[in-house]
């Protein structure tokens, strides 16, 4: 017994040795296949990881939203290459490598499956957020306000083709009609019906064709509406080969393409965005109809009722008008619209408040022969009788400038004013200049729109509004610029395309085989005579493809250059150095990329140019602008012209009274040269994320009376001499969200009227010298969100400072990068 005891103690303690060794050798058994399950774990995850941080920079977001996925693959990564092939000497050593390898992917599944569904599940959150909130804002502005009366005579054609967009497979279809009808009811009635959005989820892009399309333009488009980063493109046929992949990636939900605005002969464009998808839909919308597609759904004039209900409505005759006009005269002008809703919208906006004799000229001129020649079209023939009753001669020449920019682009509202207070002597706050577009918005010729308001309307800040135009209003304008003959028109406007030239194109120093001949012969250089015109106002519109061969013209009287550019190098004109006249420079670049801008040293003999604005260009190195007052730099890149330029800055620009740097994404720092033009006025530094350092001399910038910082979310401190500007008005620091720290003395500021500061999230005391605000003699205006106002509580009592809190709008539609 004693013996079976002993040998029971014995066995238990031997397998109790044994147990670690047992179990050490086992795991050192899976080491070998847990070794190459972390190879091929790190393989696999290497290129996603480095994906991952490059997105993540792209977007801005904080380098801790990856440090955690960064740090378990990298610490994964050192180990797996620390380990070492199981072999008879290092047997011993497995055991714990094998612990350690199992600790890490333990540590990478525990985080995969736990909590990356949480994150993904947040990122989903926001972007059905930020949706909602670009959904309802598209809608407002598609339809805009007050909603038009539906008629009736359509649904049955709009149900019909909804009915064959919801069947499944792939077709391509056709809405043609009136111009005016076909885009807007498009938008309202199908992109933004339920039962649409419900089918195609997210992936229903509206993408503008126009007259001239360019299908690598396009393809990037739809890149950026997807919220990728746009390739350059080889060929057209890479182009649409790179959109066919991208298509059939994102074709887990069924796909619509709607081309819009599709002209006569891009029928075999459209054929090219065909791809083999299981349920893919196109549709195409045009003046016209091409029989190839499958679905013709003709848009007829409006019938007369609904017409007289359209008309009506924006005529704003109604129940509490002041005045009822007689319904026969209603009804005349109403048919002699043609059920045209555009015209119907314009004639009635014209007529808004009119006295009666008015509308009897109107009906006069509607049925008289229209005064535009032969070969124009009836729509624009009635659109050009409410253009005529415009009073103001500045009224319709500022409707005219509307023609010098591109088919279906919104036109920033600070362009106009800079074009209109030299052109016509308004001032230079645009006061006037809103007068006239406010009284176009009313007569329904423009549509203006407000991308963000970061201001109040008192403001006069302008920075965030664009005017919308009818391609067929911009038709008119154009047509009404070239009423005079060529040379002698007073608003040129050029359209060049590739390496085609007009007729009256002269190159310089162009001759023929003669004239070369003669001049060897006799030793003189041959000359062909400049093209001289007599324009105030000169527009040149190229392509990608423009090679910058430039006429030899002569615009002695032009006041007003407008370039508008797709190409990534771009050379100023030779003959802007004869522009003696010349007031205002407009370049804008419509490409994806910027565009190196070259020859700017032209510009510096220029002594009467007062106004440039630049927008997605790379701005080169300056030169002697002496009597410039305003530079206006949009999407550009800064660095040659502030950080690599010889010139000193305020030589270069020592009258200037007004900076705009809007968007420019390279901009860290603003140089302190800035600081010796002592003639600024206004100073705007907007929407510039990298931008973290005022000089620390602003101080001396003693004509200063607006500071816009907002949305410069590197921007941690403002510099004390600040404080120094004793005419400052208005310091507007919105959405600094690393500001943390007023200057101590900011209640110097006594003629400060208002000051922005919502969304400063990381600002959480205010400098005791705000009580000196107690001492101002005007009312001063704190524009706030709910946490900033909580700093002001303690000064409630101070009788001329208010609080306000205005409700936040959301407006992304003029983001490229957003999915219809």
């Amino acid at each position: 017994m004693g013996d079976l005891v002993g040998g029971a103690v014995v066995g238990a303690v031997v397998g109790e040795a044994l147990k670690y060794p047992i179990e050490a050798f086992n795991r050192g058994r899976k080491y070998p296949s847990t070794l190459e399950r972390g190879r091929k774990t790190c393989n696999a995850l290497a290129p996603l990881v480095e994906e991952i941080i490059v997105c993540n920079d792209s977007l801005g977001r904080p380098s801790e939203d990856t440090e955690i996925v960064e740090t378990i693959t990298g610490e994964l990564t050192d180990l797996v290459r620390k380990s070492k092939k199981p072999t008879f000497k290092n047997c011993l050593s497995c055991p714990a490598q094998q612990e350690k390898l199992q600790k890490k992917l333990d540590a990478l599944d525990w985080h995969s499956s736990v909590v990356v569904p949480f994150e993904n599940k947040r990122d989903l959150m926001k972007l059905l957020v930020l949706a909602e909130k670009i959904h309802g804002n598209q809608i407002r502005f598609w339809c805009g306000a007050p909603q038009v009366p539906e008629f009736t005579g359509r649904l049955d054609l709009f149900t019909e083709l909804k009915i064959e967009l919801l069947k499944y497979g792939v077709s391509v279809f056709l809405l043609t009609g009136l111009g005016a009808s076909v885009k807007p009811t498009l938008q309202m009635n199908l992109s933004w019906d339920p039962q649409i959005q419900a089918k195609f989820r997210g992936n229903i892009f509206v993408v503008t064709v126009s007259r001239t399309p360019n299908l690598k333009y396009i393809v990037q488009t739809l890149f950026a509406r997807c919220g990728l980063w746009m390739p350059e493109f080889q060929s057209d046929e890479d182009a649409i080969n790179e959109l066919g992949l991208l298509f059939w990636k994102i074709s887990i939900y069924p796909i619509l393409l709607v081309l819009d605005d599709v002209w006569p002969g891009s029928e075999s464009l459209v054929e090219k965005f065909k791809f083999k998808l299981p349920d893919y839909k196109i549709l195409v919308t045009s003046r016209v109809g091409f029989r190839r597609f499958d679905t013709l759904c003709q848009l007829s004039p409006l019938d007369h009722d609904p017409a007289v209900s359209l008309f009506c409505h924006y005529a704003k005759l109604n129940h509490s008008s002041s005045y009822m006009l007689d319904r026969d005269l209603v009804d005349e002008i109403v048919e002699a619209c043609k059920g045209s809703p555009l015209v119907l919208k314009v004639i009635a906006g014209s007529l808004r408040n009119q006295p009666f004799e008015k509308w009897l000229d109107m009906k006069k001129r509607l049925n008289s022969q229209s005064i535009l020649d032969s070969n124009s079209t009836d729509l624009l023939c009635r659109l050009q009788q409410s253009l005529d009753m415009l009073e103001d001669i500045n009224e319709k020449e500022c409707f005219l400038d509307m023609g010098l920019f591109p088919e279906d682009q919104r036109i920033p509202v600070t362009v106009l004013i800079d074009i209109w207070a030299e052109m016509y002597d308004l001032d230079e706050d645009g006061i006037k200049a809103m007068v006239i577009i406010h009284d176009l918005i009313t007569r329904n010729f423009i549509n203006v729109i407000a991308t963000r308001q970061v201001a109040t309307k008192t403001d006069m800040y302008y920075n965030n509004h664009y005017v919308m135009l009818h391609d067929l209003l911009r038709e008119l304008a154009i047509h009404q610029s070239k009423g005079e003959p060529f040379e002698q028109r007073k608003r040129l406007i050029i359209d060049l395309k590739g390496d085609t030239r007009p007729d009256w194109w002269v190159v310089p120093n162009q001759q023929g085989i003669i004239s070369n001949w003669y001049s060897f012969i006799t030793g003189m250089l041959v000359k062909q005579k400049q093209l001289k015109v007599a324009a105030r106002i000169l527009c040149i519109s190229t392509d990608e493809i423009f090679s910058s061969d430039w006429c030899d013209m002569q615009p002695d009287k032009a006041e007003v250059l407008v370039l508008n550019l797709r190409s990534d190098q771009y050379s100023l004109p030779d003959f802007t150095k004869k522009m003696r006249k010349l007031k205002v420079l407009i370049v804008t670049n419509y490409g994806f990329s910027r565009s190196e801008l070259t020859k700017f040293e032209l510009l510096g003999s220029l002594s009467n140019l007062k106004r440039i604005r630049l927008e997605k260009v790379s701005v080169p190195c300056l030169c002697i602008l002496k009597n410039l007052r305003k530079l206006s730099l949009h999407m550009c890149s800064t660095n040659n012209a502030f950080e690599s330029c010889s010139i000193q800055i305020s030589d270069a620009m020592p009258n200037l009274v007004e900076l705009s740097i809007d968007y420019c994404n390279d901009l860290i720092k603003l140089p302190g040269e800035f600081c010796k033009i002592t003639t600024l006025k206004k100073l705007s530094i907007t929407n510039c994320h990298k931008f973290s350092a005022m000089p620390q001399d602003i101080g001396k910038l003693v004509n200063l009376e607006v500071l816009r910082l907002c949305s410069c979310s590197d921007l941690k401190e403002i510099p004390e001499s600040v404080a120094d500007l004793n005419k400052l008005r208005c310091l507007d620091i919105s959405d600094c969200v690393t500001l943390h720290i007023l200057p101590n003395n900011i209640g110097n500021l006594q003629k400060l009227e208002k000051l922005y500061m919502k969304g400063c999230s990381n600002l959480s005391e205010l400098p005791d010298s705000v009580i000196n605000f107690g001492n101002l003699k005007h009312e001063m205006q704190v524009i706030c969100d709910e946490e900033g106002s909580a700093l002001w509580e303690h000064l409630s009592n101070i009788p001329k400072l208010k609080i306000y809190m205005p409700k936040v709008e959301h407006n992304l539609i003029w983001l490229h990068g957003i999915r219809s």
